[in-house]
């Protein structure tokens, strides 16, 4: 049985972006959060896996400008088979085709006061060039997201376009960054335990957060299996197993 309707579907893939409303409960979101924050604070160690998104952005001292931590299924494996997880599946096979599968999942949260933005890009550009281009990213608010602690924006019908060119925004190793401003996008605020989901080429960013609390959000990645298994073949797994903060443009189709 379908969960999006025509109507849903219609939407994604002329904008770019779809939001999903309540796709986990509040006593599931409750567990979400307790663990979330257990990657925060340490008592879940992701080792290597932890690096700051808002290096060369941002001012912080005390704590990452924006904390990414890669692969959070390697270190808490019941997650897999939580209710997020499995129902972005369901969802990304309704949209994009039955051989949808997990490319990698990761946690990215703007702790407070920290606002430090994450530049426009397009997920795109990080990865390198396939042949097939179908790729779904969900990004579940465990907080509710808002303009002002970093709530996500696209452009939409970005999707549709060619890949911008991108640059590292705050010198080797940064996020990455190409040219985009907020008055061709429009900000998505979103309940917690609800998500946004996003084509892999929707051009997208978020303002800092410069409110008193964490805006956590839990985001999974969907390609088809024979292009993840290329991509496996060519070495590249999203830092599973190499440098998780060697961030580059790796696309051919864009210029760094």
């Amino acid at each position: 049985m379908n969960i999006l309707s025509p109507a849903e579907k219609a939407f994604f893939e002329k904008n770019g972006y779809l939001v999903v409303e309540n796709i986990i409960s509040a006593e599931e979101l409750r567990n979400y959060c307790e663990i979330y924050d257990q990657f925060l604070n340490g008592t879940i160690d992701a080792g290597k896996n932890r690096t700051d998104l808002g290096v060369g952005l941002g001012n912080n001292k005390s704590v990452e400008n924006i904390t990414q931590i890669m692969w959070p299924s390697d270190f808490f494996p019941p997650l897999v088979d939580m209710a997020y997880h499995k129902q972005s599946l369901k969802l990304a096979k309704e949209l994009e085709g039955e051989d949808m599968a997990m490319d990698f999942d990761m946690l990215i949260n703007k702790a407070p006061h920290t606002a430090t933005i994450t530049p426009w890009h397009q997920d795109a550009a990080y990865w390198i060039n396939m042949p097939d281009k179908r790729a779904v990213s969900f990004w579940l608010a465990l907080d509710e997201a808002i303009l002002d602690n970093g709530c996500m924006w696209y452009v939409p019908g970005s999707h549709l376009l060619p890949l911008r060119t991108h640059r590292s925004a705050g010198g080797a190793g940064s996020a990455l960054s190409c040219e985009a401003t907020e008055t061709e996008g429009i900000g998505i605020e979103l309940k917690a335990g609800s998500c946004v989901l996003h084509h892999g080429a929707t051009l997208h960013y978020s303002r800092g957060n410069t409110t008193g609390s964490n805006r956590r959000a839990l985001i999974i990645n969907f390609r088809p299996k024979q292009m993840i298994d290329l991509e496996r073949e060519q070495g590249f797994d999203h830092g599973r197993t190499g440098n998780a903060a060697e961030r580059q443009a790796r696309n051919s189709d864009v210029k760094s």
